[in-house]
C-alpha cells in the first residue's frame, strides 16, 4: 500500500465516521470506475494558465488518484476552485477583511486582508518562487515526491512567504480541494459524483425512511445531485 493510499483510506474512514449519515456502503458502481478518464479541459475564468498548472499539481498531491478512485484533477477540482473565485465568496464579499490583524489561535478567525482569490494569486506566485529557489524549477515541474515535500513544509508553518505565512495558503488550498471533491457536482467538482461514491454517500435524495432502522443493510441506490442526475 502506498503512503497516499493509506492516507486516503484514513481520511475517508474518518470523514465517514463524522458525518451525520454514517453511511452504509453503496453496492452499485465501484468506486474506482472512471479513474482512467482524462480530465475534461476547461477555460479558466480566474486563474492564468501558469496558476492553473500549480493548482492542478497541488490539488492532485492533496487528493491523489489511487486504487480507491480518481484524484482531484479527474474529479474536476481545479474547475471547481476556479469557478469559486468568481463568486462573492472568492471575491471576499462575504468576509470581514478590515484590520487590525493579529496572529493567534483559530478562535480569532481569519487574520489576513486578502480575499480567497487574492490569497491564491499571492500564494501561488510565492509557492512557485519558493520551489525555484529550493528545487530549481516551478512547483508543477517537480516530481510528485518533491511536491509533497514542499506542501508538507507549507503545512508545517515554518515557511514565510513575502506577504503571508505559507500555512495560511496551504489551509485555503486544502479546504477548497476537499470541497471540490465532495461538494455537489452542480458546483463543478465531484465529477460523475465519484467523490460521493467513494464515501457511499447517496447525495441529495429526499427520502431515506425505508432504511432508517436497517442497520448494516446495503443502500441499493447511487447518489443523486441537486441537478437530479442519478449515477
Amino acid at each position: 500500500m502506498t503512503a497516499s493510499s493509506s492516507s486516503r483510506r484514513r481520511f475517508v474512514r474518518n470523514a465517514a465516521g463524522t458525518t451525520a449519515l454514517a453511511l452504509i456502503p453503496y453496492q452499485g458502481r465501484p468506486a474506482h470506475a472512471g479513474t482512467s478518464e482524462a480530465a475534461v479541459p476547461f477555460e479558466p475564468v480566474f486563474f492564468t494558465p501558469a496558476e492553473l498548472e500549480f493548482l492542478s499539481a497541488a490539488c492532485e498531491r492533496i487528493f491523489p488518484q489511487d486504487d480507491l478512485g480518481p484524484g482531484a484533477v479527474a474529479l474536476g477540482v481545479p474547475f471547481f476552485i476556479d469557478r469559486q473565485m468568481d463568486t462573492p465568496y472568492g471575491k471576499g464579499e462575504l468576509w470581514y477583511l478590515s484590520g487590525p490583524f493579529h496572529e493567534g489561535p483559530p478562535q480569532l478567525g481569519y487574520q489576513l486582508p486578502f480575499a480567497p482569490r487574492d490569497l491564491y494569486r499571492k500564494g501561488i506566485a510565492a509557492a512557485d518562487a519558493y520551489a525555484r529557489q529550493r528545487r530549481g524549477r516551478k512547483f508543477s515541474g517537480l516530481s510528485a515526491n518533491d511536491q509533497i515535500d514542499l506542501l508538507t513544509a507549507f503545512e508545517g508553518g515554518g515557511v514565510q512567504f513575502p506577504e503571508l505565512n505559507a500555512r495560511m495558503f496551504f489551509e485555503q488550498l486544502r479546504r477548497n480541494t476537499l470541497e471540490g471533491v465532495f461538494a455537489d457536482p452542480v458546483y463543478g467538482g465531484n465529477r460523475a459524483m465519484q467523490g460521493w461514491t467513494l464515501l457511499g454517500f447517496p447525495g441529495a435524495r429526499a427520502d431515506f425512511m425505508d432504511w432508517v432502522d436497517q442497520n448494516g443493510a446495503p443502500y441499493p441506490f447511487g447518489p443523486v445531485s441537486l441537478a437530479r442526475q442519478p449515477l
